[in-house]
C-alpha cells in the first residue's frame, strides 16, 4: 500500500510518520511507497526540524535527508491512503479532491488507533522536546497498527 502523510510545513509530524512507517515496512517486508508533504510553503525544501530528527534518531530512524514538499493533486493518483494529522489538513486535502474516490483515500492517522474519533496529532513545533516524544509515540502506535492490519488483510 502506498501511503502519504500530510501536515502543515512537512518538517515535524509528517516526516516523522514517514520515517516510522518506512522502518516498519522494511522490518515487516511490506511493499509500498511511503512519503510525506505539507500545505504551507514557508519550509519548502527544508530538512525536518532538528527536534524531529533527534527523536527519530533515538529510535533508529534517520529522517535527515527528507526535504519538505507541498501536497499536489497528483498525490491522489500516487497514493492509496492519505493520512492527515488534524482537521486543517483534512479540510485542505479534501478541498482539492477531484471526486469521491479521492476523498475516500483521506483519513486522520489516529483513526487507525481510535476509529472515527478524528483525533489530532498536536503540532509540536511551538513546544519543547517532550512534545516531539509524545508525537513520536502516537505516530509509532498508529503505524504499528497500520502495518499489522496490512499484514493480516489485503486492504485497509
Amino acid at each position: 500500500m502506498n501511503v502519504l502523510f500530510v501536515c502543515t510545513g512537512n518538517i515535524c509530524r509528517s516526516p516523522l510518520a514517514e520515517g516510522i512507517l518506512k522502518k516498519k515496512y522494511s522490518e515487516k517486508k511490506l511493499q509500498g511507497k511511503v512519503d510525506s508533504c505539507g500545505f504551507e510553503s514557508f519550509h519548502l525544501g527544508d530538512p525536518p526540524d532538528p527536534r524531529a530528527q533527534q527523536i527519530a534518531i533515538t529510535h533508529g530512524i534517520n529522517i535527515s535527508t527528507h526535504k519538505s514538499r507541498l501536497f499536489n493533486v497528483e498525490d491522489f493518483e500516487n497514493f492509496d491512503k492519505i493520512f492527515v494529522m488534524d482537521s486543517y489538513h483534512y479540510q485542505s486535502v479534501v478541498r482539492v479532491a477531484r471526486h469521491e474516490n479521492d476523498r475516500k483515500k483521506v483519513d486522520f492517522i489516529l483513526n487507525v488507533v481510535h476509529p472515527g474519533q478524528n483525533r489530532a496529532v498536536e503540532d509540536p513545533y511551538y513546544d519543547h522536546f517532550p512534545a516531539f516524544e509524545t508525537v513520536f509515540d502516537q505516530l509509532d502506535e498508529a503505524c504499528e497498527k497500520l502495518t499489522k492490519t496490512l499484514l493480516s488483510s489485503s486492504s485497509l
